[in-house]
C-alpha cells in the first residue's frame, strides 16, 4: 500500500483553507494545517480530515516571520516528504483609500500575503524540487481578483499583494517548471467567507452580489475544487496558470 501524499494548507484553519483541507482529505491526502490563532478551529479541521482517513495534523504559526516559517517545516520534515503547497494564508485591512494607510498596516499587509508566501513556496522548493533531491510536487498559490480589479475605495494594498503573488506564480512555475514542481494560482472573487468580517465588512459577500454576472457569491467548496484539480494529476500539464474562480466577474 503506497502511503498518502502530504499536502500543507498555511491559513487552514477557515475560509478556503480549512475547504481545501476537507477536500484533499477525502481525495486521499494526507495534512499538515497551518493557523495563527484559532488553535480549536484548526484542531476541528483535522478532525474531519481524519474521518476521510488522513493523517492530519495542526502546526500553529505566523506565516509573516522567520520563526513561524521555521515551525511549519520542521513539521514539515517530522512528517518526511512534501508532495505539495497551497500557499493560502492571507490578511485584509479594514477599508480605506491610499491616503489613509500607514506603514504599519503595509508592512503587515505584504509580510502576510507577500513575503511570507514567497518563503513557503521557498522552502517547498527545497524539498520538492528534483535539483535538491526531491520528487517532484504541486504550489498552488492563492490570488485574487483584487490583482485584477484594484479594489479602489477599499484595499488597493490588498488587491497590489495579489499582483505580487500573480507574478510570483509566472517567475517560480518557469523556473522550476524543469525539476518536477508545477506551480498554478487560483483568482478567487466574491466568495462568502469570514475573511470579510475581519476587514470590517462581515456582509461583503452579499452585498457585492449584485456586481458578479453570476449574481451570488462563490463558496469555499467551490474555490477548493479549482485547487484540487490544480494539485491532481488530471493538472499534469498545467503550470504558471491563474485560474478565475469568480463567477465571471
Amino acid at each position: 500500500m503506497t502511503s498518502r501524499p502530504l499536502l500543507l494548507v498555511t491559513g487552514g484553519s477557515r475560509g478556503i483553507g480549512a475547504a481545501v483541507c476537507r477536500k484533499a482529505a477525502a481525495q486521499g491526502y494526507d495534512l499538515l494545517v497551518n493557523y495563527r490563532s484559532d488553535k480549536a478551529a484548526a484542531e476541528a479541521v483535522a478532525a474531519e480530515c481524519q474521518k476521510s482517513g488522513a493523517a492530519a495534523d495542526v502546526v500553529q504559526a505566523d506565516t509573516a516571520t522567520e520563526e513561524g516559517i521555521a515551525a511549519i517545516f520542521a513539521a514539515v520534515d517530522r512528517r518526511g516528504r512534501l508532495d505539495a503547497l497551497v500557499n493560502n494564508a492571507g490578511v485584509v485591512d479594514v477599508t480605506a483609500r491610499v491616503e489613509e494607510f500607514d506603514r504599519a498596516r503595509l508592512d503587515r499587509m505584504f509580510a502576510v500575503n507577500v513575503i511570507g508566501k514567497i518563503r513557503c513556496a521557498t522552502e517547498a522548493v527545497k524539498r520538492m524540487s528534483t535539483k535538491h533531491g526531491g520528487q517532484g510536487g504541486v504550489i498552488v498559490n492563492i490570488s485574487s481578483m483584487a490583482a485584477v480589479l484594484g479594489s479602489s475605495g477599499q484595499y488597493v494594498d490588498y488587491a497590489a499583494a495579489k499582483a505580487a503573488i500573480d507574478t510570483f506564480t509566472v517567475g517560480l512555475s518557469r523556473e522550476v517548471a524543469s525539476e518536477g514542481i508545477r506551480v498554478n494560482a487560483v483568482r478567487p472573487g466574491i466568495i462568502d467567507t469570514d475573511i470579510h468580517a475581519s476587514g470590517g465588512l462581515p456582509n461583503r459577500a452579499r452585498d457585492l452580489a449584485p456586481m458578479v454576472p453570476m449574481q451570488r457569491p462563490g463558496t469555499a467548496d467551490e474555490v477548493a475544487d479549482s485547487v484540487l484539480y490544480l494539485l491532481s494529476p488530471q493538472a499534469s500539464y498545467v503550470t504558471g496558470a491563474i485560474l478565475n474562480v469568480s463567477g465571471g466577474r
